[in-house]
């Protein structure tokens, strides 16, 4: 039995920041660069930014959300510019709207730099120790507990614990308790937030095993080579000079297929061990045989984990199954016939909260100055936390400060879209962003992420002058480029129909502007270089932004109206002091929900899963006789 250590009051904060995760990383960074003493809580050092599962940032939605990060003087863009090993741009074949950056990141390398920017960082101390506890003090602060016996009082505290909450590894029949990547779970403080009121629930979710590099036959992959020209993440880097490595696409087989369905009985999820829900974006291997049943094979991406480890990282194949199953069902793939494991696949089960408990500023509705950030959320990746933890970060700050909370809208960032989707209409599963689930994604393209958020970024603090500097540059270099193409005329001279016709285009019978010109779909900013004698010596970026904004223009404008009928709604807001129980004719389910999520506007409220357009309009009515007494 162990022995309970005499708790003592070790220090007093601002801001108690518990995990450093992705969440834990961006919003204690925060909180301390906004001037607040900001203490972070964690269960392990090497937890620090550590990548459990995919070794990668960005991709698909997610590098709309990296790139938002760094606009609002977030940290993960400039981190993963540093250590990452292989990058591409994602879906170039489609719109402008969803192409996404994703960089292979060498994992060790991105903790050990993360770490050290937050051991630099001023006002900002870490602390290795299990929270085991918390308590609200009479004067509103909070006391944190530890299993070292240390508390730390502190007037604002976020919650990133991530999967640790409880954590339990399944591999076959074997559970036991764990955090992620063998790491110890916290296995205490969930019985601390519960007595606090807040409802918990379990989620899960996988990851592959890691096979040694060595080990595996390459020459029977499919090679996936970086871009030859690396775009960073980041605003303030100004080039990535690095020799890529490659990843690999290798395939499953019906080898494979056959052992894994002669042991779904020995999978904790098909035997009914583990009840709990995982991603559906991100399904078990076990899950797309059985639910996939038609195909044949299914495909996978093999990854180097760094520069400095022969880990290989099998993505697509993350699985619950017993380890002696795992040995044959590596080895049927192709390429992976004399796969050595390294680490074996496992599921892990762990506590997150209700989302819907939360305002949007993800301070907990109940608990002033308790803020929720990243898986505990029932979000999932990298990029979702991170962006989760600076918001919550700064929000800490703002309520400190009796500020406005800064709260992104669904028209105004993916990760607007993100906290509103989480918090307004919960999750049944670990959310992941996608850009389908972004109405106005045309106006919240990675490439135009400065220009949405860095505004609000420096109203917060966290931009620096310098930043802020080169961004008035960038945008002032935009405009004057788009005004100088809507000021040259092209008139149709036979040299300039020659010039058209060489490119494919249809010659010009009537003069037209440049900016007009370049609306064509086969004329871009490159080829009609010779009709331009004018032309400045401008950066890629500025040019792509430019000609995006050319031809898109009426879909953009298209979209700026459909705004602005959303901001309407958003900008009706609710009262904070409501009682819907005197709003009558709404119906009980409407209610119910409404008191529950207590939605800032209108707008909020129409989001909100089981209040119908009637209960909108009763609200309206409600709202007009409240707002004139």
């Amino acid at each position: 039995m162990e022995e309970r250590v005499r708790d003592f009051l070790a220090e007093s904060v601002d801001v108690a920041v518990i995990g450093a995760g992705h969440a834990g990383c961006e919003a204690s960074l925060a909180s301390a660069r906004l001037g607040m003493k900001t203490i972070v809580l964690t269960m392990s050092l090497d937890s620090i930014a550590m990548m459990p599962c995919n070794p990668n940032i960005g991709g698909t939605a997610k590098g709309h959300l990296v790139r938002e990060i760094d606009a609002l003087g977030g940290e993960m863009a400039l981190n993963i510019d540093k250590t990452m090993i292989q990058c591409k741009m994602l879906n170039r074949s489609k719109g402008p709207a969803v192409h996404s950056l994703r960089a292979q990141a060498d994992k060790r390398k991105y903790h050990t730099e993360m770490k050290k920017v937050m051991e630099d960082q001023e006002n900002l101390k870490i602390m290795q120790s299990e929270v085991t506890g918390l308590k609200v003090m009479d004067d509103g602060s909070f006391n944190i507990y530890t299993k070292l016996g240390a508390y730390y009082n502190a007037k604002a505290v976020i919650i990133t614990t991530g999967t640790y909450l409880k954590g339990r590894i399944y591999i076959g029949e074997l559970n036991y308790s764990s955090g992620p990547d063998g790491l110890a779970p916290a296995n205490e403080l969930s019985e601390s937030l519960m007595n606090l009121g807040i409802q918990l629930r379990k989620f899960k979710t996988g990851t592959p095993a890691r096979i040694h590099s060595d080990s595996i036959n390459y020459e029977k992959m499919e090679i996936q080579s970086g871009d030859e020209e690396v775009i960073p993440f980041s605003f303030m880097t100004d080039k990535i000079d690095i020799n890529q490595v490659p990843c690999y696409i290798t395939y499953t087989t019906e080898e494979t297929h056959n052992i894994i369905k002669e042991n779904l009985n020995r999978s904790p999820l098909y035997e009914g061990v583990i009840k709990s829900i995982g991603p559906r974006y991100c399904p078990s291997i076990e899950d797309k045989v059985v639910k996939f049943s038609d195909k044949e094979r299914h495909q996978l991406f093999v990854e180097p984990e760094g520069l400095d480890t022969k880990e290989m990282y099998i993505q697509g194949m993350s699985s619950s199954l017993p380890y002696e199953v795992q040995i044959p069902m590596y080895r049927s793939m192709i390429g992976l016939e004399n796969a050595q494991i390294m680490r074996p696949a496992y599921a892990i089960e762990y506590d997150c909260i209700d989302p819907t408990q939360l305002k949007l500023s993800l301070e907990l509705i109940s608990i002033k100055n308790l803020f929720f950030a990243g898986q505990v959320n029932g979000s999932s990746g990298y990029e979702e936390a991170a962006a989760q933890g600076l918001i919550a970060g700064i929000n800490a700050v703002m309520s400190l400060k009796n500020r406005e909370p800064l709260v992104l809208d669904r028209s105004e960032a993916y990760i607007g879209v993100l906290i509103d989707d989480l918090v307004t209409k919960g999750t049944n599963e670990p959310y992941r962003m996608m850009t389908s689930r972004a109405e106005y994604r045309l106006l919240l393209r990675q490439d135009n992420a400065d220009e949405r958020l860095t505004e609000k970024g420096y109203e917060a603090g966290l931009v620096t002058e310098e930043r802020y500097k080169r961004f008035k540059n960038k945008k002032q270099q935009i405009e004057n480029e788009i005004e100088r193409l809507k000021n040259i005329k092209i008139t149709p001279k036979t040299e300039v129909n020659e010039i058209l016709e060489n490119i494919g285009s249809v010659p010009l019978k009537m003069p037209s502007s440049l900016y007009e010109l370049l609306k064509r779909v086969e004329l871009n900013y490159d080829n009609t270089f010779s009709l331009d004698e004018g032309r400045p010596l401008l950066k890629k970026e500025i040019k792509d932004y430019v000609e995006t904004v050319i031809k898109y223009e009426g879909y953009i404008s298209k979209q700026i109206n459909q705004v602005e009928q959303f901001k309407k709604l958003e900008n009706k807001r609710i009262p904070k002091d409501i009682d819907y129980g005197k709003v009558g004719s709404l119906r009980l389910e409407a209610r119910q929900k409404l008191d529950k999520i207590r939605p800032d506007s209108i707008g909020q409220a129409s989001r909100i899963s089981g209040v119908s357009p009637s209960d909108i309009n009763v609200l309206l009515i409600y709202l007009m006789t409240y707002n004139n007494n």
